[in-house]
């Protein structure tokens, strides 16, 4: 069986969650964040308890830069454990 590479798939996982991320970044910039978020619980029988901040450029990134970090360990450590368990 193949083993996986885990920087790529901590790659794949930490760009993807940069992504997520950026497309965030995005809704709060546009001030459509409070609208989707309160949407979202509404559908849900929740009452929003959450307030969207107004746009911060320095926080969307340190947002970003976290979240494509902790998306790229956790995306080698799942691959790690993968080819432990999936040994040939």
């Amino acid at each position: 069986m193949n083993t996986l590479n885990r920087n790529k798939v901590g790659l794949i996982v930490g760009s993807f969650a940069a992504l997520v991320h950026v497309i965030w970044s995005t809704l709060v910039a546009l001030q459509w964040a409070q609208p989707f978020q309160d949407f979202i619980f509404g559908i849900h029988f929740i009452v929003n308890p959450n307030l969207v901040l107004p746009f911060d450029l320095v926080t969307a990134i340190e947002l970003i830069v976290l979240a494509s970090i902790v998306g790229y360990v956790v995306g080698f450590v799942l691959a790690t454990i993968w080819n432990h368990f999936h040994r040939g």
